[in-house]
């Protein structure tokens, strides 16, 4: 019987309707697991702010980090922008960094090729880099009836929703000195 006993006394509910927290909100409503239970943010070694990626708000977070590792990512409670809140694309942000599906590789597919290659960051910025050149070196005009003009008509720019004015305006300023005069964003806030 003692057997009995014992378990009735490990039973959340039994605790419940016998002790003395009878609505269930204190220490009736807490098992083992729970108590063995650490938060992610309370054994993290130190907290990063930053802003969520996903879109021109720029909500701040606190990204709390253990060993080097996410390992958890929640609203900064000092950011005058979002007060402490995410939407659900900023609060499940950990998922872009630590996912085991996450993309770390550029996908590249050559000229008239029919198959996509991994490339490594690295080795993809350059070639971007010798693309914009050699299209800047290509599209150049210095004259334009009779005009100097120094500009570049092989190079454009359509900026990303998710950049805001600030982003936005670096944006401007990079394609004016390559010398490119086609230059919009599409943002929406």
């Amino acid at each position: 019987m003692l057997g009995v006993k014992t378990w009735l006394d490990s039973w959340p509910v039994y605790r419940q309707l016998t002790g003395s927290d009878p609505l269930g909100r204190g220490k009736a409503a807490r098992s083992k697991g729970t108590e063995a239970t650490v938060s992610r943010t309370a054994t993290a070694d130190r907290v990063v702010k930053s802003v969520c990626p996903f879109c021109a708000v720029g909500c701040g977070q606190n990204v709390y980090v253990q060993d080097e590792k996410i390992t958890q990512i929640e609203g900064d409670p000092d950011s005058p922008i979002s007060r402490g809140r995410l939407c659900p694309k900023g609060s499940a942000s950990k998922q872009l960094v630590t996912s085991p599906t996450r993309v770390t590789t550029v996908k590249y597919r050559r000229p008239f090729g029919t198959d996509w290659e991994d490339l490594d960051l690295d080795t993809a910025m350059e070639m971007i880099a010798d693309r914009v050149l050699e299209a800047r070196r290509k599209g150049w005009q210095q004259v334009d009836g009779g005009k100097r003009v120094n500009r570049t008509m092989g190079l454009a720019s359509l900026g990303g929703a998710t950049l805001d004015n600030e982003e936005n305006y670096l944006m401007k300023k990079l394609y004016s000195a390559l010398g490119a005069v086609q230059i919009e964003n599409q943002a929406r806030i």
